[in-house]
């Protein structure tokens, strides 16, 4: 039996391969991935797996809006490489990542439709959020998506904005918002999955090992996008394998109060990470950072962060499939 094609990642204006003409076309930014994009996202792919075709998401990178305000550049929820992993996770059979700048940002919105979904994609169907605009000066709009649709033999279908239970509307923004409080929590339940980031472990100053909990440190950017403190997390290695872990994410008051880091310390872990790229699912928001008089009373202290961690990692059960995927 043959096994199914590998997930692709196109870059920039590489070829579409042959195969995954004539697909399904899911459009859109989709920072977060959040359970509104999977709206968006699952619609295409029920509609991809009725009619037997392959599920292409297209996406734009880099984020529009830090395109034409360069000085006040998203704060991005998921990069590239993690959004692309967890459009793999929800069964898409490609990711095409647009590259963006102002010269693709002109082109009238006639063109992209005949040039991008026409004759590069091959699209035989597109699925957008309701208020998705494209093309110069955001001139496209849903209903002459539509339009376009029947002019050039693709269908085309508009999914409504998902607001939570109490109504109000599922965003990039609001979960944002939540991260810079610290409630992880709140945001995963938005997200349908554990808020995920992750690099290339680095070097630092090895003050954890010095206190017997050696940390592997990966930058996060902005460094305003998380509140600081202390948090449950798991850790996903580059060979798929899990562990649990405790991390801290701040400027380590207590020793220089330098820039921020974000330092995960391991559970019965005592291997070499330096330069392996990990991923880092955030499960519980545990303190806020402090200041310490003495670094036995730190110690004291992580030693009942870890402690809580352990609990709480425990205790954790997936959300939905996306989030056993990605974390467990």
């Amino acid at each position: 039996m043959s096994q199914p094609a590998a997930f692709a990642r196109l870059v920039g204006g590489e070829a579409l391969p042959p195969r995954l003409r004539g697909g399904v076309v899911a459009i859109g930014n989709f920072d977060g991935v959040h359970r509104g994009h999977q709206a968006v996202l699952g619609t295409a792919r029920e509609i991809a797996r009725a009619e037997g075709r392959p599920l292409i998401c297209l996406t734009f990178e880099p984020h529009p809006r830090t395109v034409f305000d360069p000085d006040h550049p998203v704060p991005r929820l998921t990069p590239a490489p993690i959004r692309a992993r967890l459009i793999d996770a929800l069964g898409f059979d490609a990711v095409v990542e647009q590259a963006f700048d102002r010269t693709f940002a002109g082109i009238e919105p006639e063109a992209f439709v005949a040039t991008v979904l026409v004759d590069w994609l091959g699209a035989a169907h597109v699925v957008a959020g309701f208020d998705f605009h494209y093309g110069r000066k955001r001139g496209g709009t849903p209903t002459t998506l539509v339009a376009a649709g029947e002019r050039h033999g693709f269908g085309a279908t508009l999914v409504p904005a998902l607001k939570d239970a109490g109504g109000e509307t599922i965003s990039s923004s609001r979960i944002r918002a939540l991260l810079e409080k610290g409630d992880v929590s709140e945001a995963a339940h938005l997200l349908g999955y554990r808020w995920t980031i992750g690099g290339s472990v680095q070097a630092g100053q090895k003050l954890g090992r010095t206190l017997g909990y050696p940390t592997a440190n990966i930058p996060l950017v902005p460094a305003t996008l998380l509140k600081f403190g202390i948090y449950a997390v798991r850790v996903r290695r580059a060979d798929g394998t899990l562990r649990d872990g405790v991390a801290s994410f701040g400027r380590r008051p207590t020793f220089d109060d330098g820039e921020a880091l974000f330092e995960t310390f391991l559970f019965d872990f005592s291997g070499d990470l330096y330069g392996e790229a990990i991923e880092v699912s955030i499960f519980d928001f545990l303190r806020g950072e402090e200041k310490f008089d003495s670094v036995e009373a730190l110690i004291a202290q992580m030693d009942r962060d870890s402690e809580a961690a352990r609990s709480a990692l425990t205790a954790a059960a997936p959300l939905g499939d996306l989030d056993r995927r990605m974390a467990f």
